[in-house]
């Protein structure tokens, strides 16, 4: 956990960072459409190929499968002329989230790739459950082609800290999410938007509570939290000064993190994870603004802001429900 930089206010998080790491699975030839969860000793299918076609390599005798087939507990088992076939796991302790976005292309002579997003919610622990994705549009594959199809990125959150930006009130009564942000030349702009949902008065005064995560959900160590954005740059809407805000229901508050993904000597910080506490006795929130902080070591941080009743969450992809 980093403390901000005078003159903001910063508390430490109460809940430890989980440490969890995704890890590849055992190949399984899946023959079936939508999502379907397994677990310890579940049986799972095998023989010819599915109606998604060809199986994958699996990971047999030590040999690693591509990163394009297999990331951090999600792999691609069958890919065929209309669709393709993956499963994902959680070894983990508690329910996760889990979003993968993947980059199908059509193929020989097709058009360029694009990217399709999936997630599994509330993926119990010790679960796998499988998915399909659907090949034929907009651009299907070139008759004799397959489709080329892989895992571009896996992200996980605990289930119990995942953001909701809609359906039905947390039962902390605050929604906390991060919107999609900006980035031109360099510069990087993310906004935290929070609504009370719930029946009582939120008094916020000042900053967030943050700590940076790595891929594999540990906390970043190095990174100067700066109060407000004036320190990155101007006008990024994370310079107001703090103050006092009596949050009513149904009423919202944004801040904003700013920084700059530039590069130089030493190593390059990238923490996609970040944990929100909107004041000091509320639950976390892990939102995905996906920090590539360069070798800047630098965050600024700007102070709870009164936001406009009619500020709409983000549109979210209907998820795949495990369990």
């Amino acid at each position: 956990m980093r403390q901000f930089e005078k003159p903001a206010t910063s508390l430490t998080a109460r809940r430890p960072a989980a440490a969890v790491t995704l890890a590849a699975v055992a190949a399984a030839l899946l023959t079936g459409c939508g999502s379907h969860p397994t677990g310890a000793g579940a049986p799972t299918a095998s023989g010819s190929a599915g109606p998604c076609g060809a199986t994958q390599p699996s990971p047999t005798g030590g040999a690693p499968v591509p990163s394009g087939l297999a990331r951090d507990g999600v792999r691609i088992t069958a890919v065929g002329p209309a669709c393709a076939q993956y499963e994902v796991t959680n070894p983990g302790t508690e329910p996760y989230d889990v979003t993968v976005v993947f980059s199908r292309s059509p193929g020989t002579g097709g058009g360029a790739p694009e990217n399709v997003t999936r997630t599994v919610t509330a993926l119990a622990p010790g679960a796998t459950t499988t998915g399909r994705l659907d090949l034929t549009g907009p651009t299907p594959a070139r008759p004799g082609t397959t489709p080329r199809v892989e895992i571009v990125k896996v992200r996980s959150v605990p289930s119990a800290e995942a953001p909701q930006p809609g359906g039905p009130c947390p039962p902390s009564g605050l929604r906390l999410y991060a919107d999609e942000g900006d980035a031109a030349m360099g510069l990087r702009a993310v906004g935290l938007h929070l609504r009370n949902c719930g029946t009582a008065t939120v008094d916020l005064d000042g900053y967030p509570t943050l700590q940076l995560l790595d891929p594999q959900h540990r906390p970043v160590d190095g990174v100067r939290l700066l109060s407000g954005g004036a320190g990155i740059a101007t006008g990024t809407g994370a310079d107001d000064p703090p103050q006092k805000i009596a949050l009513r229901p149904g009423e919202g508050a944004r801040t904003t993190l700013v920084w700059r993904n530039t590069t130089g000597d030493g190593a390059p910080v990238n923490a996609p994870y970040v944990r929100v506490r909107a004041t000091p006795d509320a639950a976390p929130v892990m939102v995905t603004p996906e920090l590539d902080l360069g070798t800047t070591g630098r965050l600024g941080v700007g102070a709870w802001a009164r936001e406009d009743p009619g500020a709409q969450p983000p549109a979210t992809r209907p998820p795949t429900q495990a369990g």
